[in-house]
């Protein structure tokens, strides 16, 4: 047997081989670098960081929006805090967000496990779910009001009497109203997500399933569900923080009314502003809603586990 011998521009070729190898070894223990992140870091902070201190500024002012601000302190505060029509926009923005997770949620997951199955019918019934994702809020704002209107509306034209009623202007009827229109409007998109979790769940855990001789709802309540824990972490989280900004929706349905019966925090915040000419305490009510849309979504994830990202396929 003859030894291998190594010449002098392979030893060279294979230290530099190495020095490469260790150099991204490094890399990828350091993560990508901050430079390919800062076109990103600084749009969101010239659109999101900067206006969202001015209007903190905003809050400890007094402003009518056409004239110089005056420095106000907390009196903003005091007054937006002691406002009882602010107040049960807080109470009504937080009903409004509970009872539409509670439809939206439910309803989306059954949907998105329907759709993810492979017969064409489902992939038919996938395209007129998604229609309502297409109009915008205001056209379908629009729709609604005429179609419920107690005189012209789809009650006379069917001769319904139970469907000719004011639906929207009256106070016991318009919230569940605005939430049924919400419902209508968003559930096709949480189901698309939902679909897309389904159809990354491995079909050999199904078949193991089968053959251990687990029904049709045992394998969805200990392997789809389990296995869609992230998909309905994220889903939850855009329901919940998306229901602390609905605005142009319900202001095109109802502008709050009738009375103050559908005024939640971002038309509080928009009347406020624009209609009392006060955007100290607009500002007030905004910076209410940022920190409660990053407390729940902040919380969602710690609760959730979902910060870890822990993988759930390992061992699939």
């Amino acid at each position: 047997m003859t030894a291998t011998t190594t010449t002098q521009p392979e030893a060279e070729l294979l230290a530099g081989r190495s020095t490469i190898v260790k150099r991204d070894r490094r890399q990828r223990d350091r993560g990508p670098s901050l430079w390919l992140a800062a076109p990103a870091l600084l749009f969101f902070a010239v659109f999101a960081l900067v206006p969202l201190l001015g209007v903190v500024a905003l809050s400890f002012m007094s402003w009518d929006g056409l004239g110089t601000p005056s420095w106000n302190g907390l009196d903003n505060w005091r007054h937006a805090l002691a406002d009882h029509v602010t107040r049960e926009s807080f109470v009504l923005t937080l009903e409004l967000t509970a009872f539409s997770w509670l439809i939206q949620a439910p309803a989306s997951l059954l949907l998105g496990v329907f759709m993810a199955g492979r017969q064409r019918y489902r992939a038919v019934l996938s395209v007129l779910f998604f229609l309502p994702l297409l109009f915008s809020a205001a056209a379908v704002g629009i729709a609604y009001k005429s179609l419920l209107d107690p005189n012209f509306g789809v009650g006379q034209a069917l001769g319904a009497g139970w469907l000719a009623k004011d639906w929207l202007g009256d106070p016991d009827l318009a919230l569940g109203v605005v939430l049924f229109v919400i419902a209508w409007c968003f559930i096709p998109f949480h189901s698309l997500l939902y679909q897309a979790g389904v159809r990354q769940i491995p079909v050999s855990l199904y078949e193991a399933a089968c053959l251990d001789g687990a029904s049709t709802v045992q394998q969805f309540f200990h392997i789809t569900l389990p296995q869609l824990k992230y998909t309905i972490v994220t889903s939850s989280t855009l329901m919940i923080v998306g229901s602390l900004t609905y605005f142009d929706l319900i202001f095109v349905l109802t502008a709050g009314g009738p009375g103050n019966a559908t005024r939640i925090l971002p038309l509080d915040m928009y009347l406020l502003g624009f209609r009392s000419y006060d955007m100290g305490a607009a500002s007030v009510v905004a910076v209410i809603l940022v920190v409660l849309g990053l407390a729940v979504s902040m919380g969602l994830n710690r609760v959730s586990g979902a910060h870890r990202m822990d993988s759930q396929m390992e061992g699939s």
